[in-house]
């Protein structure tokens, strides 16, 4: 009944005094200011403007309008205004999973250099373990995945951010790491230690082991530290991001050895809803997460080096 139109009219009326300049200030005609405000008392069943006077008065019944209008309007305009940018793509949300447990290292400085360029954009990490973390963005539950899937699915579009190779990591004294490199036929005598994730999800397993019929026993741990301790305790052989274990094979902490002659290759992508990729801020989001990858990450490469 109440619209926000009839809160302005009266807001501009009590303002002027004046229905003329009412109309000019709101782009109407006099007729359709007073057709308005006649539909609007009527519906109300009360007089709400004295026009007979000059300038024309607020009843009482119109000051409790008018106090709304006061109360209500500079927050409905500040609302337009915020929708009104989102659709520009100077505000908005944009929550983020991320598949790589070692990501965190460089995604974070990325998200702090983003927020200071787009500070009207909420940022926002969505944590815990997702089987198939692409159904997150079906199912709006976030904006953008940083995933090694980049499987064709409808309404879903993967840009490459980097490529990395994937090492096997040894301990010290494990006589593997007498090797130049590790074929599938050296996992199979220890356990595989790795991220809590499906066989399938693991470069390693579903391109290099189940081809030679080879399943490892697996051991998990949620942190990288402790994939690398367990390795250096001599429990199991690990297969981790070159760059993520780099400090730690550097320190002789572990032994990293390539996997197959020409090595193995994963690659990395952002994933986001089709009607998402042409926002501006998801794009500059993109461009930030790549260009601080590589200022970060050593050994990374563009495109698909396998």
């Amino acid at each position: 009944m109440i619209e926000i139109r009839h809160l302005r009219l009266l807001q501009e009326l009590a303002a002027s005094g004046s229905v003329t300049v009412a109309a000019d200030r709101l782009h109407l005609s006099q007729s359709a200011i007073s057709h308005q405000l006649k539909a609007l008392e009527e519906a109300l069943g009360i007089t709400l403007v004295e026009r007979a006077t000059r300038p024309v008065q607020i009843t009482s019944a119109g000051k409790c309008l008018l106090d709304l209008a006061r109360k209500t309007l500079p927050d409905v305009e500040a609302t337009l205004q915020d929708i009104a940018k989102i659709k520009g793509g100077e505000a908005g949300q944009l929550r983020i999973a991320v598949e790589c447990h070692t990501c965190y290292d460089w995604l974070m400085p990325a998200m702090d250099i983003y927020r200071a360029a787009w500070p009207k954009i909420e940022l926002d990490l969505v944590g815990g373990f997702h089987p198939d973390p692409l159904d997150l963005l079906t199912d709006g539950q976030a904006d953008l995945i940083v995933t090694s899937d980049a499987e064709p699915r409808a309404g879903v579009t993967h840009t490459a951010l980097f490529s990395y190779e994937i090492v096997a990591l040894l301990s010290q004294s494990d006589p593997l790491s007498s090797k130049k490199y590790l074929v599938a036929s050296d996992f199979a005598t220890q356990p595989l230690i790795s991220y809590p994730v499906p066989d399938n999800r693991l470069d390693l397993i579903r391109r290099v082991l189940a081809p030679a019929g080879i399943k490892p026993v697996r051991r998990n741990a949620e942190l990288t530290i402790a994939i690398l301790q367990m390795v250096a305790s001599n429990r199991g052989i690990a297969a981790l991001p070159a760059w993520a274990c780099a400090p730690y094979v550097e320190r002789g902490y572990v032994v990293s050895r390539p996997i197959n002659a020409k090595g193995l290759w994963g690659e990395l992508y952002a994933s986001v809803r089709e009607r998402d990729a042409e926002k501006a801020f998801v794009q500059n989001f993109v461009s930030v997460m790549t260009k601080e990858s590589f200022a970060q990450l050593p050994g990374i490469r563009s495109g698909n080096p396998a």
